[in-house]
């Protein structure tokens, strides 16, 4: 099975947790037990508990944790150093300095479902983008 490096935004994760059987939902399950490596550092982490804990979500704090343990153990942390360009949302930088870092070491893309926020980079995809990437590695039929 082929191997994908992925930062993946903290909308993809809520959005899978929302609506299942659809491709941020198909992303979140690669990353999980499949073909995505998830690539984060501390404050990407720190974000997802803290989105993904808000009462107006209501998702069960098992579920939460869970995923929590299962992307920490998964994936790989990376640091990133700041960068220079500047994105519409200053909350999603932290997302692309890591991609940036981690493109340095492996061919990593940045999942988001907010494609405006970020620079127009090939290695910035949408969830459906994603999964048309690995499709030859995956089973698709559930979406």
């Amino acid at each position: 099975m082929n191997r994908y490096f992925a930062v993946i935004n903290t909308n993809v994760i809520v959005s899978a947790m929302l609506k299942k059987n659809t491709p941020p939902d198909a992303v979140l399950r690669e990353c999980l037990c499949g073909c995505i490596i998830p690539v984060f550092n501390d404050e990407i982490l720190r974000e997802y508990k803290y989105v993904l804990s808000r009462k107006k979500f209501n998702f069960p704090k098992d579920d939460v944790n869970l995923i929590m343990s299962w992307i920490s153990k998964r994936g790989i942390n990376t640091d990133a150093l700041p960068i220079d360009e500047i994105l519409p949302d200053p909350k999603d930088r932290v997302f692309y300095e890591v991609t940036l870092e981690s493109r340095k070491n492996h061919d990593t893309y940045l999942v988001t479902g907010n494609i405006k926020h970020f620079p127009d980079k090939r290695f910035v995809v949408t969830p459906r983008e994603m999964i048309e990437i690995i499709k030859p590695s995956i089973n698709t039929e559930s979406f």
